[in-house]
């Protein structure tokens, strides 16, 4: 006969509740919040028929670890929604373990998925990525304010570029200020000293990870977009379609609905706000793109405002990218140059390997002096020398799909992504001729 234990895990203590099949209650008892005592409270509490429940906080994860491989099953209750211990009028530490048991108990738990080890360290080291960039931000603007400050203004056009950074170290100022300064940059060298070494771990731990360099493919995802969107959604075969991930990650609207009455408010901002942010700001990059995703940009922000259209895009992006996933096929409508460019230096800084450049197939044309000619490859060329699948081709592309690109009005872009385009550059030494982008 199963158990239900109810477990409220604190910094120090747990506090935990057993109760059985009808709700009476067996046992309580604390714990200390170490790994030796909770090992020993397993081996002699613990039953492998028992099933355990407990809310995320800090060290939830670390907890589960050790008490999983014993019992039948652990579950891990959203404390945002679990409202019967939020209500409740008299709440101690002995009340939420056995109310955490009882809604168990009766299987109206709201439970959280249980990331891998691999998850949370990605997570992890996403965040904490995320923390330095912030960091920086933060020391730069002391700068810029303290130079706002004293009324002198930058003469340089970039201040944190080795031309401002050398601008700033000769720039007169009074002994105080001068300390106050070099303090400053000598924090900000050490942020990103640390930034780019976490760069470095993140690039190599992601790198073997098609799925990442799939979500890649998308145009305005990176590798910082791809690696927290990745390890947001974690395993995505839980999600029943694009727009459960899209409302995993906040990224659908608010309903208020009552009788006649139904209201449609701004996104509710739930989930990973890391990966939410980082695919807002992908969305921005594709306002100009002339696929598909640019003309749903465009056509929305004619309508609405541009934000409404940034969150729109954004989450056009995860409903897309979960396609991506399932389908394991990269970005169908992705321009060749750019996404060559960002495949290509996510591969050099993982394995420092550089492929030798292939010849460029170019039309048998006379090259007028002074210029050169650059070669850009097909989509399926860019997708095929970085190890990704192919594309579907034409044929194979649901009908829905092509009527879509055909009221779009870019019902040949598949073609003019599978044709060898050309550029033409004068050299250095003279002004550079007009580019020639068929996009």
């Amino acid at each position: 006969m199963p158990r239900y234990v109810g477990l409220d895990v604190h910094k120090h203590f747990i506090e935990a509740c057993f109760i059985d099949e009808a709700g009476k209650q067996l046992h309580r008892c604390r714990v200390a919040v170490t790994r030796e005592s909770i090992q020993t409270f397993v081996a002699k509490c613990l039953q492998p028929s028992d099933h355990v429940v407990m809310e995320v906080t800090t060290n939830t994860w670390e907890v589960a670890e050790l008490i999983l491989p014993q019992v039948a099953k652990v579950a891990i209750a959203n404390p945002l929604k679990v409202k019967a211990i939020a209500e409740a009028k008299v709440k101690t530490d002995k009340v939420d373990a056995g109310v955490l048991a009882q809604l168990l108990r009766c299987d109206f738990l709201p439970q959280v998925w249980i990331p891998d080890k691999t998850t949370r360290l990605l997570r992890e080291m996403c965040a904490h990525r995320a923390g330095l960039v912030a960091d920086q931000t933060r020391i730069k603007n002391r700068i810029q304010s303290l130079l706002a400050q004293r009324l002198i203004s930058v003469s340089v056009p970039v201040l944190f570029n080795g031309s401002g950074r050398n601008w700033l170290s000769h720039l007169e100022l009074d002994a105080q200020d001068r300390a106050l300064v070099n303090s400053y940059l000598r924090v900000l060298d050490q942020i990103e000293l640390e930034e780019n070494g976490l760069q470095k771990a993140l690039t190599e731990l992601s790198f073997e990870n098609d799925q990442i360099r799939l979500l890649m493919t998308l145009p305005g995802v990176g590798p910082a977009g791809a690696q927290a969107l990745y390890a947001a959604l974690g395993d995505w075969r839980r999600f029943k379609d694009g727009a459960h991930a899209a409302s995993y990650l906040g990224l659908s609207p608010s309903t208020r609905q009552s009788a006649n009455h139904c209201y449609h408010g701004p996104i509710t901002k739930a989930g990973n706000s890391l990966a939410r942010w980082l695919l807002t700001q992908a969305a921005r990059q594709v306002a100009q793109h002339p696929g598909p995703l640019g003309v749903f940009f465009r056509r929305i922000h004619k309508r609405k405002n541009f934000n409404v259209a940034v969150v729109a895009t954004a989450r056009k992006l995860v409903t897309i990218g979960f396609l991506m996933l399932k389908n394991n096929e990269p970005y169908r409508y992705s321009l060749p140059a750019p996404t060559q460019r960002k495949l290509s230096v996510f591969r050099v800084e993982a394995t420092g390997s550089r492929r030798s450049k292939s010849k460029l197939r170019l039309p048998m044309q006379r090259r007028q002096p002074g210029t050169r000619v650059q070669s850009i490859p097909t989509l399926d060329e860019v997708y095929s020398s970085e190890n990704l699948p192919p594309i579907a081709k034409a044929d194979a592309v649901a009908s829905g799909e092509r009527r879509m690109l055909q009221q779009m009005g870019i019902a040949d872009l598949p073609e003019r992504l599978q044709v060898v385009q050309t550029r033409t550059y004068q050299s250095r030494k003279t002004a550079p001729a007009p580019k020639t982008n068929p996009f």
